[in-house]
């Protein structure tokens, strides 16, 4: 009888014990290519350093890549721009001119690196906390795509609200100017 308790509760723990072990990071291009279709404006993709926090809002998903950044900021605009349906409104943390290469070695060379890779396209620098919040906040709403590299320099992560690839913000402002029109006019 104790034989068996005992292979009982071995048989109970093992998926327990499964679960709780590491293993491989996601295939986190696989978790892109799966969430782009899914995903759609107001919502968030995050290509963060390694010291990012996991957060805890329902609509927040964390993948660990175990890539570098860079590599991971291309492939994510890559996969965008080959959506039919989204287009990147690009923010990075606004203390990131600030950081001095005798604190934070290799920050000098990011900051090249990340500007060669994003020539062209318009980036807004905000702080790194209102970011975070306005990345929570979202949360409650819409999901919110983690994808955590191997940077280990501060104030590095990349921030990609998805906006419609095919409504403007120019349209949309055309749109709302012109219902503000009809709704103040005299029946």
């Amino acid at each position: 009888m104790r034989r068996s308790l005992t292979v009982l509760c071995l048989l109970l723990a093992l998926p327990m014990l499964h679960a709780a072990s590491p293993g491989e990071p996601a295939d986190w291009k696989a978790t892109v290519n799966r969430s782009l279709p899914l995903l759609g404006h107001r919502n968030w993709i995050l290509i963060v350093d390694s010291a990012y926090p996991l957060q805890s809002s329902a609509g927040v998903e964390t993948v660990e890549t175990n890539a570098g950044q860079l590599e991971v900021v291309r492939y994510v605009l890559e996969s965008i721009g080959k959506s039919i349906h989204v287009r990147p409104d690009i923010f990075m943390d606004a203390e990131l001119p600030f950081v001095p290469e005798q604190d934070a070695p290799g920050v000098t060379a990011y900051r090249e690196q990340i500007a060669k890779l994003l020539a062209g396209r318009p980036v807004q620098s905000m702080p790194h906390e209102k970011l975070i919040a306005n990345v929570d906040e979202a949360g409650k709403l819409v999901h919110i795509l983690i994808l955590k590299t191997t940077l280990a320099v501060p104030y590095t992560s990349v921030f990609l609200r998805l906006n419609c690839k095919y409504w403007s913000d120019e349209a949309e402002a055309r749109l709302r100017a012109k219902m503000s029109q009809t709704s103040s006019s005299p029946h």
